[in-house]
């Protein structure tokens, strides 16, 4: 799903005559094996899962692979990588294409690999076969082809980066959910399509939680830790900031109060998450780049958001199998959680909607003094592309008592914010049941697609 720009790329790479190298990198359970299968030539290609082994071993079944190209390949010991390598780009049939799936997963046990294969894409030929490197090691595989410094910058001809799935494409998963149920399926799994495959082999949403995530026995039950155990050096302090993000410490003064650290200390490890997409900075619309002090910190994957919210701070509960007790805390509180996902899920959607026959620029949450100098907060606010036109817009998942009213505290909302700067208002409501004029959760699904 949603993969097509990918699969076009790495199939018009394939058919070039002369050796081309393509990186393939993202997050874990993002499809990056399944867009290699689809997309690698069915007669002319070898597909290697790189584990964590010793390079000897390694090496004797790569080259065992390798032989459905060369016949008698894995006849030779080959002592180091070198052999191996130099062997293949001698003797490899032109157009063959080599993937190396968890690629960081070899390099951790033999740190001259990249080299290696700079000398070999350096090589001067008019054909040979090409190369795929993939993995889920994001800082590495960044590192091995984005770092100047690193052997093989500049080397590849495509670098694809698989991000999660946005929302819209969860129809294609759950075809027997309508979209406010989609919305609450997004606030679980997020936008990673094998979560979607394990969850749709159960009956309800509620099931998949149970039987997936809250069990200790459940297959993503552990699974924030192996995400993080792929990027990060220290993962202790990587959880314990997730952690007081999820149970609602935003603010860089509330964290390092928390922790008993100086806030300078905390910087580094926060960019580190924001890098890997995990956590989101927010900051006021139209405040400044460097207004630190502003900024306001947010679980921006909605599964780890999830998981740290309600399996963190109950893992004793759930090992002692108390998992219907977890679900009916959790079921108490899963309205006011889905909230803040469908805030999200407007504003990546308004620069995607044509309203008021505008087009609209990112869209950002306001928070400061309003005119009258009290506290203001306001959920949604764009600029048009113009400049000209303003969007001020409140979201509503919750039950309201009427829709006059709500109308009513967003015009008031409107009127308090003090940077309007002459620019002509629109206001909208996005609302889980909308109303004539109101934008719902099948729009903004629509939108994200």
């Amino acid at each position: 799903m949603n993969r097509g720009e990918e699969l076009r790329r790495l199939g018009s790479l394939f058919e070039q005559t002369s050796p081309r190298l393509a990186v393939v990198y993202g997050r874990r359970r993002c499809g990056k094996s399944r867009l290699l299968f689809e997309s690698l030539p069915a007669n002319r290609s070898v597909y290697f899962f790189c584990d964590e082994r010793e390079a000897g071993v390694q090496r004797f079944d790569l080259a065992v692979a390798l032989s459905a190209a060369i016949p008698g390949f894995q006849e030779v010991r080959y002592p180091d990588w070198d052999a191996i390598f130099k062997r293949w780009y001698r003797e490899a049939p032109s157009g063959w294409v080599l993937a190396l799936d968890e690629f960081s997963n070899l390099v951790k046990a033999s740190r001259e690999l990249p080299s290696i294969l700079q000398k070999q894409l350096d090589t001067p030929v008019r054909s040979g076969p090409h190369l795929v490197l993939c993995g889920s090691s994001q800082r590495m595989m960044q590192g091995l082809v984005l770092d100047r410094n690193a052997p093989l910058y500049g080397r590849a001809q495509e670098i694809l980066r698989i991000s999660p799935l946005p929302a819209g494409w969860l129809k294609e998963a759950f075809p027997g959910l309508n979209a406010q149920q989609l919305i609450e399926a997004y606030a679980l799994w997020g936008g990673i399509p094998r979560y979607w495959e394990l969850a749709r082999e159960f009956p309800t949403q509620a099931e998949a939680l149970q039987d997936l995530i809250l069990s200790p026995l459940g297959v993503l039950h552990d699974e924030p830790q192996s995400l993080l155990q792929d990027d990060l050096s220290d993962t202790l302090q990587s959880s314990s900031l997730l952690q007081l993000i999820g149970q609602g410490c935003h603010r860089l003064t509330e964290l390092s109060a928390r922790l008993g650290k100086p806030s300078t200390s905390l910087n580094r490890p926060l960019q580190r998450l924001v890098e890997l997409n995990l956590v989101s900075r927010q900051k006021p619309f139209g405040s400044l780049e460097k207004d630190s002090k502003r900024s306001f910190y947010r679980i921006a994957d909605p599964f780890l958001r999830f998981w740290y919210r309600y399996v963190a701070p109950h893992r004793s509960r759930l090992q002692a199998r108390q998992i219907q007790a977890v679900l009916a805390t959790i079921e108490a509180d899963f309205n006011h959680y889905v909230a803040g996902i469908w805030e999200d899920l407007v504003r990546m959607a308004v620069p995607h909607l044509e309203l008021f026959g505008t087009s609209w620029s990112n869209a950002q949450p306001w928070w400061g003094p309003g005119l009258d100098r009290k506290a203001l907060e306001i959920d949604v606010i764009a600029a048009s592309l113009g400049g000209s036109e303003l969007l001020i817009g409140s979201v509503k998942w919750q039950k309201q008592s009427s829709r006059s009213a709500a109308w009513a505290e967003l015009e008031g909302q409107a009127r308090l914010f003090p940077d309007t700067r002459g620019r002509q208002v629109q206001l909208c409501l996005f609302s889980r049941q909308p109303k004539s004029g109101d934008v719902g959760p099948e729009q903004v699904l629509q939108a994200l697609r």
